[in-house]
């Protein structure tokens, strides 16, 4: 099977020059011969504390999911990525979805938004595990990449994980090892795979990136982390663009199916270890930040709102 990770060049918020340069891209991708092709997490906005994006979340059918389709049948290629989705009971989630030529054949949500991201939607529940003509596959979004309880919610029950990230890194002018702690924090896809004992694909963004701080206001200044990257179910590396080779695709024959995997499952929630900073000044305290604002601002507030909810 010929796979593809695509790395796009995001413009924040900007739903129409993403969704063209999406298409664009998967369709470079089918010409190459893949079969399979992955679009990053939030593949119409990107993400970042940028109030914005809670006027950019698409309904189920929209134009998200029109692309996808679309692509699918033109290429007769499967193709998937996820975007801030508005469902019907009025909650945004971060939506997986994974078409084929036949159709939308499944939907994974996110399970924990990351930091600023819980300003802009809620966790799902579900299993992450879509049947595709048969074939198991699972489906990890960015930081479920990294998280023990991912790999036990789907080792040896898939034949192949799918899905997209969306890596910051290190704001400018902090100190050396945080950056050094981004990056190798980021570098998740080959643990997992060793852990999960199948082939693994995660696409990504890549490009600068700046808004300001919540809670702060001070400006935020770094770069995507890029590394879209397909893993063989050993965690050997089969492709990978590196953030500095800018948008493009990796494209990968890889082999669905199950081996003893090579590493155990650690005790513990994280995977690739945050350093005390990072888990408290970048995880803990945005994720309490980022529910009360939804609560109060985002989508969270507009479900409270009536006339909100028409206008939607």
């Amino acid at each position: 099977m010929r796979v593809a990770a695509v790395q796009t060049a995001t413009i924040l918020a900007d739903v129409d020059a993403n969704l063209a340069g999406c298409e664009r891209q998967a369709s470079e991708a089918a010409q190459e011969g893949a079969e399979w092709i992955l679009l990053p997490e939030f593949f119409t906005t990107g993400v970042a504390f940028k109030p914005e994006l809670v006027d950019c979340a698409l309904p189920p059918d929209g134009a998200a999911t029109q692309l996808l389709l679309g692509v699918a049948k033109r290429h007769d290629v499967t193709i998937g990525g996820s975007f801030l989705c508005l469902d019907d009971d009025g909650h945004v989630r971060n939506a997986f979805f994974l078409a084929t030529s036949d159709g939308i054949v499944g939907r994974h949500d996110k399970d924990i938004p990351s930091a600023w991201e819980n300003c802009f939607y809620v966790g799902g529940t579900d299993d992450g595990i879509l049947d595709v003509d048969g074939l198991p596959v699972g489906v990890a979004l960015c930081l479920e990449y990294n998280r023990t309880q991912t790999v036990r919610r789907l080792r040896g029950k898939v034949d192949l994980v799918v899905g997209g990230s969306n890596k910051w890194g290190a704001p400018k002018g902090s100190p050396a090892y945080l950056h050094r702690g981004a990056e190798r924090l980021c570098e998740w896809v080959p643990p997992f795979a060793r852990q999960m004992g199948c082939p693994v694909v995660d696409a990504n963004h890549t490009g600068p990136l700046r808004f300001k701080m919540p809670m702060v206001g001070l400006p935020y200044i770094t770069e995507l982390q890029g590394g879209s990257i397909i893993c063989d179910a050993r965690g050997d590396t089969l492709a990978y663009r590196h953030r500095d080779q800018g948008a493009g695709i990796v494209v990968a024959d890889v082999e669905p199916g199950r081996i003893e995997p090579v590493d155990p499952i650690p005790d513990r929630f994280w995977i690739n270890e945050m350093d005390v900073v990072t888990r408290n000044l970048s995880w803990r305290l945005p994720n309490w930040h980022g529910k009360r604002w939804y609560d109060r601002h985002g989508q969270g507030a507009r479900r409270r709102t009536p006339s909100a909810r028409e206008n939607a």
